[in-house]
């Protein structure tokens, strides 16, 4: 492997863990960073290990953490060679992409054509029928028109679910279990896609009631070489957010695993991809596969995939960036898992912004956090709620657990509500250790109103 840096300088479109772990990667290769901060985060930990810092707008994401002209004058300001977005944010913005090449910056991740296309779900899909990978039944892109949606509605049968073309993260999307509630819905979806991309573009699909959310990470770069890293199951979600990932699956056999890599490096051959992206699918009961969409960025939950296979996505990502060839992945070893420690109450959910009177972080064997915080740091209200990351790895996934369920434990937390306790009732949940559940588990978990477990255990 070349020694040399990758990049001189390297700016970091981001904020918070992310933003810390991109500027850990370039320093440990010799890169100088720059940092961009909005004025709510003058105080955070990327902007104090950054080189260098500049100020991109006041708190709201739109005048400074999306304030694309903002961002490039400060990478022209600095002499930055590239952008790293991380997740989130421009991450996924075709039209930051293209002008981060007008500008002359190289954008760390794939191009804006591939961005274009896998951004737009529709669009994505029909690429996905036409390479030959397994797609949830439904539209072949767009709705045209309202009769044809109830007309295809009726073909792919109830229930169905409703999604916005241009985004995720559960906005645009509405799930419809007969045809008497599907007009509304339609119109809310479409309602609320605009408000949220701009685009009141639809697409309908089968909904499968108690699917598994499995996606592989692909790294690729500009010589052709596409590698498969492995799986992670998302499937433990509330409203279409994830709390907890891990890898290995614990449903997918070894020729399932390896039928699903290799639809993930088809699509991401047909789509001309370069550098890392995520192919999410859905697995139903019957252990069928279909895709849903292409992330086409660095994952919250990368450090699944890093811990099992002891590889570097994002020194990955910058490589593949400055024209490096990828380095081969090796073989995988035991299990990992990760908890997204977030500022909200543990059971409601409810946001809980503040300062950390007290923030004291586990370790020991197998045990990996992903934080930008530190104690007398505060928690803002203008962003993600997201913590830390908490990832445990061990030889199988009951040690695995073990390791998680005790590092919950050694985690403190004062000043602000967390969803530690949710996590932990998790970890020690015997239906949950049975790995059988699918995305509709969160739900029924909180049926079982496990607050009351935990507080019989406390007192005994």
């Amino acid at each position: 492997m070349d020694s040399s840096p990758p990049f001189k300088k390297v700016l970091v479109a981001n904020r918070g863990e992310i933003a810390l772990r991109v500027i850990r990667a370039c320093r440990e290769q010799g890169i100088r960073t720059v940092a961009i901060y909005s004025t709510a985060d003058r105080e955070s930990l990327h902007v104090k290990l950054a080189d260098e810092a500049v100020c991109v707008g006041p708190p709201e994401t739109n005048l400074s953490y999306r304030n694309i002209p903002n961002i490039i004058s400060a990478a022209e300001i600095t002499q930055a060679e590239a952008i790293h977005p991380g997740y989130g944010f421009l991450s996924e913005n075709a039209h930051f992409a293209e002008i981060c090449q007008s500008a002359g910056v190289i954008f760390i991740g794939p191009s804006p054509e591939s961005i274009s296309l896998m951004g737009d779900k529709a669009r994505a899909k029909s690429l996905m029928r036409e390479t030959g990978v397994p797609v949830v039944p439904g539209s072949q892109g767009a709705i045209s028109s309202e009769e044809d949606a109830i007309s295809l509605s009726r073909e792919i049968g109830y229930p169905l679910i409703i999604k916005a073309s241009a985004g995720g993260g559960g906005r645009g999307m509405r799930i419809v279990h007969q045809e008497n509630e599907f007009e509304n819905a339609l119109h809310a979806a479409q309602t609320e896609a605009f408000q949220a991309f701009g685009s009141k573009e639809v697409y309908i699909e089968k909904y499968f009631q108690n699917p598994r959310h499995v996606e592989i990470q692909i790294l690729a770069d500009a010589e052709g070489h596409v590698y498969s890293l492995g799986e992670r199951d998302c499937s433990i979600q509330r409203r279409h957010q994830k709390l907890v990932e891990e890898s290995p699956s614990p449903v997918l056999s070894p020729k399932l695993r390896q039928e699903m890599s290799s639809a993930a490096i088809k699509a991401a051959k047909a789509a001309g991809y370069v550098n890392a992206g995520t192919v999410e699918f859905l697995v139903d009961d019957h252990r069928n596969f279909f895709f849903i969409e292409m992330n086409t960025r660095i994952q919250v939950e990368h450090p699944v995939t890093e811990m099992l296979f002891q590889y570097d996505l994002v020194k990955a990502q910058i490589r593949i960036a400055a024209g490096f060839p990828v380095d081969p992945p090796g073989k995988s070893f035991g299990h990992a898992i990760e908890c997204r420690i977030n500022a909200e109450d543990p059971w409601t959910f409810a946001p809980s912004p503040g300062t950390l009177d007290r923030f004291l972080l586990p370790g020991g064997p197998g045990i990996r956090v992903d934080t930008a915080f530190y104690e007398g740091a505060t928690i803002s209200p203008y962003y993600d709620s997201l913590i830390a990351k908490l990832i445990a790895t061990g030889r199988t996934r009951q040690e695995a657990l073990d390791r998680m369920a005790r590092a919950l434990l050694e985690f403190e937390i004062d000043g602000i509500r967390t969803t530690i306790p949710f996590h932990l009732a998790l970890m020690t949940d015997d239906e949950f250790r049975k790995g059988t559940y699918s995305t509709g588990f969160v739900e029924q978990f909180l049926l079982r109103r496990p607050w009351e477990k935990r507080r019989k255990s406390d007192m005994t």
